[in-house]
């Protein structure tokens, strides 16, 4: 018989979070499979385990995942987790947990924490239909496309976020989705220095701007979804580039923002980099 892979949630931040099924299958386990042993190392000398631990994270997991199924296939039970959370969510473990189906390997999850759903629980915003986008591209180009193509998305977004990219990411987040657009922002949830903030985008850019918000620790934004009914089905960018061509360029702005709701100066910018 082949042992079992346990996929752990660990806590995201308050150490106590940890259930007590999770405490005792990260005991009872043969091997601990984590992403930072370093880390997951200083949770089990919290809590009194010794469990033998191998690292395995994202430019390790391919050849460690054959490892841990021999290991598994000979009837040792694993157990998998990340640094905080629940592991897969934005963290490694897709290609073992895969593989794992593949070889008729048992996977059985411990749930607990999530900064994904922790963050949905406080943040006023519908819950009823969301959507996860993860961490954001991290050249400008990259993450204003990626936001561009979910300026219409209806259903509530879940975004991960560094504190490094924090002021632009937002910026670009209120320049897209509009000002007005309600956002919450959860850093360091869990934790001593915990900040929960509901607002709108607008109002959240100035904040980061302004240092009102300190640029530390792990960041969890939701945003509302677009309202169909009063969201512009104009792609600004499209009517810049067409408009360009007949007119000058700030009365291409002007035109644009008007029927659009954008900045106007915003709006010249972006038809300079066109």
């Amino acid at each position: 018989m082949s042992g079992t892979l346990f996929v752990v949630a660990t806590p995201i931040g308050n150490l106590e979070d940890l259930s007590p099924r999770a405490r005792q299958t990260l005991a009872d386990v043969d091997l601990i499979a984590a992403e930072d042993t370093r880390h997951t190392g200083r949770l089990l000398s919290h809590f009194g385990v010794e469990t033998r631990l191998l690292a395995l994270h994202d430019h390790n997991e391919t050849d460690r995942a054959e490892r841990v199924i021999r290991e598994l296939a000979a009837g040792r039970s694993v157990a998998l987790v990340s640094d905080a959370g629940t592991p897969l969510i934005s963290d490694p473990g897709y290609r073992l947990v895969k593989a794992a189906h593949e070889a008729g390997i048992n996977v059985s999850p411990i749930p607990g924490p999530s900064a994904m759903i922790a963050a949905l629980s406080v943040a006023g915003l519908a819950t009823d239909r969301f959507c996860f986008e993860g961490f954001l591209p991290a050249k400008k180009k990259g993450r204003r496309d990626a936001l561009a193509g979910l300026a219409n998305e209806t259903r509530t977004m879940v975004f991960y976020e560094s504190v490094h990219r924090m002021e632009d990411s937002v910026a670009d987040m209120a320049e897209v989705f509009g000002g007005t657009r309600s956002v919450f922002l959860g850093r360091e949830m869990s934790k001593m220095h915990e900040q929960c903030i509901s607002t709108t985008l607008g109002e959240l850019s100035r904040q980061v701007m302004e240092n009102e918000i300190t640029q530390k620790g792990e960041l969890v934004i939701v945003v509302a979804g677009s309202d169909q009914a009063t969201s512009s089905a104009i792609d600004s960018d499209s009517l810049l580039h067409d408009l360009a061509a007949l007119l000058p360029k700030k009365e291409v702005a002007r035109i644009v923002a008007k029927a659009t709701g954008e900045k106007r100066n915003t709006l010249y910018q972006r038809l300079l980099d066109l």
